[in-house]
């Protein structure tokens, strides 16, 4: 019987390897909803409950640095100003139409994500890295990066150091709480090198603890350096040391579970940067929006197609974001560049297709 059992059983194994390979069983087709195009003009795209909500009470709320030359300070006539204040400035212009539709809330380090998870905030735009454990431990997004940063160390100049791999037995200020005592406290253990971390609640506290020369260092991002520095008493007695000793992309902070507004703080700034390389400035944009003929600069400008209402915005909120905030070479210029007290290069920055090619680069506008 076992033996007969076992024939059987070789027998059918033999037809089955000379009938050759089964095809395989074909999937049940997925039917998805096209994306909306002129031929399909009644797609309605998912809502975005955050943008609902910051339509119904008017305004745009943000998360900012309490004050970091900049990124985020109040002007002598209590404006705020800044790189990360335009980013929110940018976004209030693309849904409401009013750049000035925003209302800043001063965020401390130890804070800025409970207030973004508790929907106290729309957007957090405070010098904030992305990290894997932030993007996905917190139920919050990175939408996008707007300044590729690195941490660096601030010195006074007349310690004649020219690395920081000459820094052993250094007492170096840095902020509780943040990556960077974290990054610096790698790179020194990984090189041998002793220090003494002289800890800080605060940025501000750090630098004036480092003014008072109760540290020989300060650490942090070198953009946040470079902003510190500028409002020394003797800024030009310092110098940043050439070490980068960590990756810092820095960008605006959404929630997780609002995929359709992380898309709208995402494309405004891809709206800036596009607006970059069209050549397009808030000053060239209205005459820009009559005359071009190129089929991406109308495109953008809200003349051809309606992409606009792909993310709930009206037709034509990037020629708004250009218009009012600016392109991203003119956001930059303004608050970390050349017409800035920091007057930091692009570097990184820069557009991908720049003459010294950066890491800056925005999908085609179609």
């Amino acid at each position: 019987m076992i033996s007969r059992l076992a024939a059987t059983v070789l027998l059918l194994a033999a037809l089955g390897a000379c009938s050759g390979p089964q095809p395989a069983k074909k999937a049940p087709e997925v039917k998805t909803q096209p994306r909306a195009t002129s031929a399909n003009p009644g797609y309605k795209p998912a809502k975005s409950p955050t943008l609902e909500a910051v339509r119904t009470r008017g305004y745009v709320a943000c998360g900012v640095h309490a004050g970091l030359p900049g990124f985020a300070l109040k002007d002598a006539r209590g404006a705020w100003r800044g790189f990360d204040v335009d980013i929110c400035r940018a976004v209030a212009a693309a849904t409401l139409g009013d750049a000035n539709k925003v209302r800043f809330t001063v965020i401390g380090a130890q804070d800025r994500f409970g207030a973004l998870q508790k929907g106290e905030l729309d957007v957090l735009s405070r010098n904030t890295s992305q990290t894997f454990a932030r993007e996905t431990g917190l139920g919050l997004v990175f939408p996008i990066i707007t300044y590729f940063d690195g941490q660096g160390f601030l010195v006074r100049r007349e310690l004649g150091l020219n690395s920081a791999q000459e820094l052993n037995g250094a007492r170096v200020c840095v902020q509780e709480g943040t990556a960077s005592a974290g990054n610096v406290d790698d790179w020194f253990r990984v090189r041998g090198i002793r220090y003494r971390a002289v800890m800080a609640a605060s940025e501000q506290q750090a630098r004036q603890l480092y003014e008072a020369e109760n540290c020989d260092v300060f650490t942090a991002d070198v953009s946040a350096l470079a902003a510190s520095r500028s409002v020394l008493s003797n800024p030009g007695g310092h110098v940043i040391l050439p070490e980068v000793i960590s990756k810092e992309p820095l960008g605006p902070v959404v929630r997780q579970d609002d995929p359709v507004w992380a898309d709208i703080v995402r494309w405004t700034v891809y709206a800036t940067l596009l607006a970059e390389e069209l050549g397009l400035t808030s000053r060239t944009v209205e005459q820009a929006r009559e005359t071009a003929t190129d089929p991406e600069t109308r495109r953008l400008l809200g003349v051809e197609g309606d992409l606009g209402s792909l993310l709930g915005l009206e037709t034509d909120w990037a020629f708004q974001v250009i218009r009012q905030v600016g392109a991203y070479h003119e956001i930059f210029r303004r608050d970390l560049g050349a017409d800035s007290a920091l007057r930091l290069d692009r570097g990184l920055n820069a557009l991908w297709n720049a003459p010294k090619p950066g890491l800056m680069y925005a999908p085609p506008m179609r």
